[in-house]
């Protein structure tokens, strides 16, 4: 992703230069114009981007946005700058105000290493309170840039980036809950647990000891989560087998394959979800696979020579094949096939 790159640079040299800028100008200068500019439009055409953007307040005339970014001959986004060693919290108020006046959409307010997000979720042409998104310079995460990446020039659709904005702003809120409960846990949260795993009083002891016992479980979930992940990257990286590259003219796969792989998806369905059930079709056999997986293998078929064979596999994977008549008689292998997949779930 070409934006994903350029954030990237763009948050090495805030990383770089950020000792040297000791003034809110030069935060414009060093990674504010350069984030517009990557998002496609030219900062030094004031057709596109009008730096000191005037949004008069009632009878406080002159007031000035920092920039507005024009889209089709109107203001689109305006964005309010502070010096990168300032924290956004206490500003929003000012953007707030420059929103209701400009008639745009989208108001950013940043210290050229946050970029906070607004619009107007909660009631219209009034800037709501908290931001719909957030972009961190010091932890790009590709859900943020695909997001981020909507506001490019190329790519801008007010409408679309609306709709989506009320999701992404309560997803926002749901994980910073979640992060403020894990740290320091609230009693209503610790009763939430309590109530659902002991049929105890919730009375100040328990509560106590569930604000004890909540985050660490959740950290330990957490935790486990991530390992899984690890484990299982490892894991496939480390066991893959050796790509197969046959000629897909010779592999044709048959109507009586597609035949008996709907019986096999009917027998499996009461151990695991159909979806999970796939076929791969090679020279030599058609092959039945869990998840999709070369070392999850639940049977093999040999249908296209004068005996049939159905092959099935034990805990170590070694195939056995059994002759059968037609595949009708793959209804015979019910209780082993269900006995392979229960080998890997």
């Amino acid at each position: 992703m070409e934006l994903k790159s350029r954030l990237e640079t763009l948050a090495e040299k805030f990383k770089e230069l950020k000792s040297e800028i000791n003034t809110e100008e030069a935060t414009k200068t060093a990674f504010v114009l350069p984030f517009i500019g990557l998002l496609g439009y030219n900062v030094f055409d004031p057709r596109e981007v009008i730096p000191e953007f005037t949004a008069d307040l009632g009878i406080k005339k002159g007031e000035k946005v920092d920039y507005a970014v024009i889209h089709d001959g109107k203001p689109i986004i305006i964005i309010e700058c502070k010096h990168w060693k300032e924290k956004l919290s206490k500003h929003s108020s000012q953007l707030h105000r420059y929103f209701n006046v400009s008639k745009t959409k989208f108001g950013i307010l940043t210290n050229g290493n946050s970029f906070l997000f607004f619009t107007d979720l909660a009631k219209p042409n009034i800037m709501d309170e908290k931001p719909f998104l957030t972009l961190s310079l010091n932890s790009l995460k590709d859900t943020t840039i695909q997001e981020v990446q909507k506001f490019h020039k190329d790519n801008f659709d007010a409408s679309k980036i609306t709709s989506n904005a009320s999701s992404l702003k309560y997803i926002h809120e749901v994980k910073s809950i979640f992060e403020q409960e894990i740290t320091e846990t609230s009693d209503d949260f610790a009763k939430f647990f309590a109530s659902r795993i002991t049929s105890s009083m919730m009375t100040k002891k328990v509560v106590d000891l569930f604000k004890t016992i909540v985050p660490k479980g959740i950290s330990q979930l957490i935790s486990d989560k991530v390992s899984d992940r690890l484990q299982s990257a490892i894991t496939k990286e480390t066991v893959a087998e050796p790509i197969v590259i046959e000629e897909q003219s010779k592999i044709i796969t048959t109507e009586e394959e597609i035949d008996a792989f709907r019986i096999l998806v009917a027998i499996l369905r009461k151990s695991i979800p159909v979806e999970r059930v796939t076929h791969r079709d090679t020279q030599s056999y058609f092959g039945v696979l869990l998840d999709d997986n070369n070392r999850k293998p639940i049977c093999r078929l040999y249908l296209d020579g004068r005996s049939k064979y159905i092959g099935l596999f034990d805990a170590s994977k070694k195939e056995v094949k059994h002759l059968i008549n037609s595949i009708d008689d793959i209804y015979n292998f019910g209780n082993e096939l269900n006995e392979t997949v229960k080998y890997y779930t």
